[in-house]
């Protein structure tokens, strides 16, 4: 058996709903293979997110997911909203990614909790 068939043999399920403290451990610990995704508009992504997120808005989550994850990939997932949330764990799973985890309060738990954001610098009117 493969190394990379045993760790699949031994990798815990994900969770439908994770906190933010999970994936601050998870980041923390530089553990491989896992993906945090924002689904908010592109606009909205650039100005703040949670440091290492990658933005793949609602409307083309699917395609670009498809394209550049494999089906088995943890996904942590935040949107502006609970329902943009949901809406986007919901295509993934339709579409077949299995291991989709809501981040639970998103971007505003994220910094309350004071952990890293990234955001665009102000620039002079």
């Amino acid at each position: 058996m493969s190394l990379l068939a045993v760790f699949a043999a031994v990798s815990p399920s994900i969770e439908s709903e994770s906190s933010v403290f999970q994936l601050k451990r998870r980041l923390d610990w530089g553990e491989p293979a896992f993906t945090i995704i924002d689904v908010r508009r592109r606009d909205v992504f650039n100005q703040k997110r949670i440091m290492g997120a990658i933005s793949m808005p609602l409307d083309s989550l699917v395609q670009q997911a498809s394209k550049s994850l494999v089906k088995s990939r943890d996904i942590y997932l935040y949107g502006g909203t609970d329902a943009e949330t949901t809406e986007g764990i919901t295509k993934l799973q339709q579409a077949g990614f299995n291991r989709v985890t809501e981040l639970r309060g998103g971007l505003e738990a994220w910094q309350a909790a004071g952990y890293p954001i990234e955001r665009v610098p102000m620039t002079a009117q």
